[in-house]
């Protein structure tokens, strides 16, 4: 059986794969495309690290607290760069990446106690 913790911390990934996925598209639909690069890749990374996180986090993987580290590191950047744009889309996609990569911190934590 699934702590709370872990069923928060699927629960927030996926939520933060939604956010950058949609970030990613509109930043894509934006009329500057281009300055909005660096937050399109780091969308794109963030979405990938989650997704992969979420597996090995279901699967009980003995490597999930070193993809875990990853993602906290990336879902930071993804959420320092997102909240530099004035963009609704931005500005939601920071709070889910800041909030995943605490509910990953929050995990760790679980982990390593």
């Amino acid at each position: 059986m699934k702590s709370e913790v872990t069923n928060n911390l699927e629960h927030v990934l996926i939520k933060c794969i939604t956010a950058c996925e949609t970030c990613m598209t509109l930043c894509l639909q934006e009329e500057h495309v281009q300055m909005m690069v660096k937050c399109i890749q780091l969308d794109r990374d963030c979405a990938d690290i989650c997704t992969l996180t979420a597996r090995f986090v279901a699967r009980n993987s003995p490597h999930a607290p070193h993809v875990m580290r990853e993602c906290i590191e990336i879902c930071k950047a993804c959420a320092e760069e997102c909240a530099q744009h004035d963009a609704d889309h931005c500005q939601k996609c920071a709070e889910e990446c800041q909030e995943c990569a605490d509910a990953c911190q929050d995990w760790l934590q679980t982990k390593v106690a």
